[in-house]
């Protein structure tokens, strides 16, 4: 029988590398702190030799989420592609280890595994230096055959870099849409909303059921100053459309109805992975048929989880942070 899934994520398979540091060594190193840079294979080998202590974990934005989404209950499966290195079996092991299936196997291709160096500030913020590897070269030829169940598909900004990960993009919004299923994706990135803007606008009006994106996203993709503004002309297009804005409260918009669920401000250890987390909550909150303003809460909680410790996926389990809210 085929495994069918309830979550599947298509992303760059990423391991993170992550650190402490202070803004003294981000200057002497000329890292822009706060966002993610895209860096050549010579200057990602010269961060890693400056990193002291560091932890490894397997990453990538909706390979997060869906780890997160998994952990709850979910059957979930995350595409994306990894070489036959060292890195690539130990990302392969480690989803497949943390309730998520990761279908494609390690692969004899040319360039090394796609590699993360975070390094993370005392006030919680995270600067992250990425090496493109194989993960960014996925197309339609690594994504199987897994859309039979429906579902939720659910897909990343950092892809679309490339044609091939646009074209794999579509092609995977169109099967699942033929399951019955729904499509969801995730801006990611500010840079990526200013590269891609004509791209995104299409996609989140022809072919996506549910878009996320942070408060600099939604303005940077709609051109305007006022996020009101940026997020009503999403929800004209786009069913379900959820904006995070940085520790203040979250606004989702579906047809006519606002919902905005309330954030209460914690101690940031690290920002990394806050995003992903409120992905995961607000749609298993979703694909699990709760109201818009529970699974609103749900990717609050999940937000706050996980900017309490290092590292961009929970600690605690996710269930029992609802429970304590009397959310499940």
């Amino acid at each position: 029988m085929t495994q069918t899934y309830d979550v599947i994520g298509i992303g760059n398979a990423v391991v993170d590398i992550i650190c402490h540091s202070d803004d003294a060594f981000l200057d002497r190193m000329g890292i822009e702190k706060g966002i993610m840079q895209l860096i050549e294979r010579d200057r990602a080998e010269m961060l890693y030799s400056e990193m002291d202590e560091h932890i490894r974990a397997p990453g990538g934005s909706v390979a997060n989420t869906l780890a997160g989404i998994g952990a709850l209950g979910l059957r979930t499966a995350f595409i994306g592609k990894v070489k036959d290195d060292e890195l690539g079996r130990f990302y392969a092991a480690s989803m497949r280890a943390s309730h998520t299936d990761f279908p494609n196997d390690p692969m004899d291709v040319e360039l090394p595994t796609t590699r993360s160096m975070i390094f993370v500030t005392p006030d919680g913020e995270r600067s992250m230096n990425t090496y493109l590897g194989a993960g960014a070269d996925i197309s339609s030829r690594d994504v199987p055959d897994v859309f039979a169940g429906g579902g939720l598909l659910f897909l990343e900004g950092y892809l679309f870099d490339k044609d091939d990960g646009k074209t794999a993009f579509s092609e995977a919004a169109a099967k699942m849409k033929a399951a019955g299923g729904r499509s969801a994706i995730t801006i990611s990135d500010p840079f990526c909303a200013e590269r891609h803007r004509a791209d995104f606008q299409r996609l989140i009006a022809e072919d996506m059921d549910i878009a996320i994106g942070n408060a600099a996203e939604w303005t940077t993709l709609y051109q305007t100053d006022d996020l009101e503004r940026a997020v009503g002309m999403a929800a004209e297009v786009c069913e379900i459309v959820a904006c995070t804005r940085s520790g203040d409260d979250v606004w989702v918009r579906s047809g006519g109805e606002t919902v905005v669920a309330p954030v209460t401000r914690a101690p940031v250890v690290d920002a990394t992975g806050a995003g992903d987390q409120f992905a995961a909550g607000f749609l298993y909150g979703v694909t699990a048929g709760h109201d818009l303003d529970v699974a609103a809460r749900m990717g609050v909680l999940c937000a706050r989880e996980v900017i309490g410790h290092i590292g961009p996926r929970p600690h605690t389990p996710l269930m029992d942070v609802f429970r304590a809210e009397g959310l499940a």
